[in-house]
């Protein structure tokens, strides 16, 4: 097993399992090993795999692990593979019969597949002693108009399933958790960062994240963005994005004649052959933008198994999560991607390890911001952190701010930063609502945004004090109920506050130009990149009417300072804690024969651990000063 699945497969009992892990980690190897042995060892009678499309089924296709020394090997009947071609209606029903099958005991199916069969199942109970894995984890959803989040969670208290998640881009985002904070207490957790994974690689040992800014359509800038000696994924821009010339097909062409000429397209796998512009080569061409023709291409994508089957691949929607093809060595993204989760899941596909690489390139092509050159800098800096940031599997998004009452009118100049002093806040006045307010009013937020009344009072444009004044302290009356009318009350003034803050935050940066400085708007939602004081631009250089912006080859190395610069900030220390910490961690190195871990369960140890992160942080900078 690698180093991940070792990690995996010692919380083999777990009845939930949570697994962070970046793309091409082995998720799916872990999950296999784990899934045997439940069948094996642990009274497990059934296991589901589902995943966000057919194409990433692949992933799970029959492994013979005991060449490797695992005592059994991963096979599933073909007839329950539900990720190959049929029907809707004749999967869910497999769905069905599978779990009342007396033979049959491994079944990959897709998220959708898994709704619509789950509503055809009327007892819980018939998910008893079934391990179910969902890849692509955050696609669930605690909300209540999400089918998959709401089965999930069914399954999880009705049941007595084992449950594994797991995921590239662990996201809670700005309204809509994954788990209620409670069900995510159930889950044991495995983390395992991209440092981790570049440092176990053998050939792959660093990647890059550059953008490219362009005036007029990006078809004029496409013969400086497309390197055909690499190989290459082409996502062109939505529809609907500002970029795009709304005709995907002109686009497509535009793209192959950028590349080379058309010699030929196969007639059995739908593969065009261009000739180079640059060398002349003869260059294997994927096309997944258009419809006609398609499940063929993929079929011929799914069946690749040499270096030599692909060239470059463009592709609108698909061939970002879970798509495998390790040979590709650079994603050309057109557009601005307003999803942190996506541009992770895009860098996956270029980041696994190939004997034909030791660097892998991210390239966003954006239309030039109606901005000052320094602000679009910091700007990628700023976003070059956050996907960063995201790659060790930290959460990002949303603005970072705390608000405070304001009695002095000096206030507003001794604030740490992210503080917004109001006047007539009142401070909180009971260790409840103050830990609401610290920890829990993301999902405080979240839940207002979906209750019905206050979705029905947006809908009928009510005033504000309607909707401040009644609307949103029934949803916080729902939720805690302990609360009597002054905590209500505290509670109630911090969440418009936030709301408001962060929205106005958002629009300072809205000009007439609309969407291209949606890139610059995005910079302003991550959490605490600012106090990341590093640089990750290597150098501006000019391209076509615009410019580049280069990141530094980010390596292990780089990232493990990243990761040591957000564990130094999530805790405030004393020094004399700091001191105290420092010698109990000694204690527990010597006493465990490892360093305290920060995704404990217990919360000394993972106090121990961000104590250890400062304390190295600090080290760190004071060599910096010498």
């Amino acid at each position: 097993m690698r180093e991940m699945q070792a990690r995996v497969y010692q919380h083999r009992q777990s009845q939930y399992l949570l697994v962070k892990a970046p793309p091409a980690s082995g998720k799916s190897r872990a999950l296999m090993f784990v899934a045997l042995d439940k069948l094996a060892n642990q009274g497990v009678r059934k296991v589901i795999v589902a995943v966000p499309e057919r194409a990433i089924g692949k992933s799970f296709q029959n492994t013979a692990l005991s060449q490797q020394g695992f005592y059994e090997d991963w096979i599933v009947d073909p007839q329950y593979d539900l990720t190959l071609n049929g029907g809707d209606a004749g999967k869910v029903q497999k769905f069905v019969d599978f779990l009342s099958s007396s033979t049959a005991n491994i079944l990959i199916c897709t998220h959708a597949t898994l709704r619509f069969a789950y509503e055809k199942i009327s007892d819980d109970h018939q998910f008893d002693n079934v391990f179910l894995a969902i890849d692509e984890f955050h696609h669930v959803s605690s909300e209540d108009s999400s089918v998959l989040g709401g089965a999930l969670k069914n399954i999880m208290h009705n049941s007595t399933a084992h449950i594994m998640a797991m995921t590239g881009s662990y996201f809670r985002g700005d309204s809509s958790p994954i788990l209620s904070p409670e069900d995510e207490q159930l889950y044991d957790k495995v983390s395992y960062t991209y440092y981790e994974q570049l440092d176990g690689y053998k050939y792959l040992k660093s990647f890059g994240i550059d953008y490219k800014f362009y005036q007029g359509s990006y078809l004029t800038a496409l013969n400086n963005a497309i390197d055909i000696s690499k190989k290459t994924i082409i996502h062109i821009p939505s529809v609907n994005s500002g970029e795009s010339t709304k005709d995907k097909y002109n686009e497509v062409d535009a793209i192959f004649d950028a590349i080379g000429e058309v010699i030929k397209q196969d007639p059995e796998t739908g593969i065009y052959i261009l000739k180079s512009h640059v060398d002349g080569r003869l260059l294997k061409v994927a096309d997944l933008v258009n419809e006609e023709g398609r499940d063929k291409v993929q079929d011929y994508l799914r069946r690749m198994n040499n270096e030599d089957q692909l060239d470059i691949l463009v592709a609108l929607g698909m061939a970002k999560e879970g798509f495998d093809w390790p040979w590709a060595e650079q994603a050309l993204t057109i557009g601005y991607r307003r999803s942190l989760t996506e541009i992770v899941q895009i860098i996956g596909r270029v980041t696994r390890d190939s004997a034909n690489k030791t660097h892998a390139q991210f390239t966003n092509m954006i239309e030039e911001p109606d901005a000052k050159d320094g602000e679009v800098q910091y700007a990628v800096n700023s976003i070059l952190k956050a996907i960063t940031a995201s790659l060790l599997m930290e959460q990002v998004l949303a603005p970072e701010i705390h608000l405070k009452a304001r009695k002095h009118k000096q206030d507003k100049d001794t604030g740490n930063a992210g503080d917004i002093f109001i006047r007539g806040l009142k401070d909180p006045s009971t260790e409840k609502v103050k830990s609401i307010i610290e920890n829990d009013m993301p999902d405080l937020k979240a839940a207002i945004l979906q209750d019905d009344g206050v979705k029905n009072g947006i809908a009928a444009n009510v005033n504000a004090e309607t909707m401040n004044k009644v609307l949103i302290p029934k949803v916080i009356m729902t939720r805690y109920p302990g609360l009597n009318n002054e905590e209500i009350e505290e509670v109630r003034q911090y969440a418009v506050a936030d709301t408001v803050l962060r929205h106005a935050v958002v629009d300072q940066t809205t000009d007439k130009k609309g969407n291209t400085n949606e890139f610059l708007r995005m910079a302003d939602k991550f959490i605490n990149v600012d106090e990341l004081d590093i640089n990750l631009i290597d150098s501006i250089n000019p391209f076509q009417r615009a410019y580049d912006v280069l990141s530094r080859n980010i390596d292990s190395d780089i990232l493990r300072v990243i990761q040591r610069s957000i564990d130094a900030k999530k805790y405030d220390f004393t020094d004399d804690e700091l001191v105290y910490l420092y010698n109990q961690i000694k204690q527990f190195v010597v006493k465990n024969g490892r360093e305290p871990d920060k995704n404990s369960h217990d919360e000394v140890e993972v106090r121990m651990a961000y104590a250890l992160a400062k304390l190295r942080d600090m080290q760190a900078r004071r060599k910096q000063v010498e």
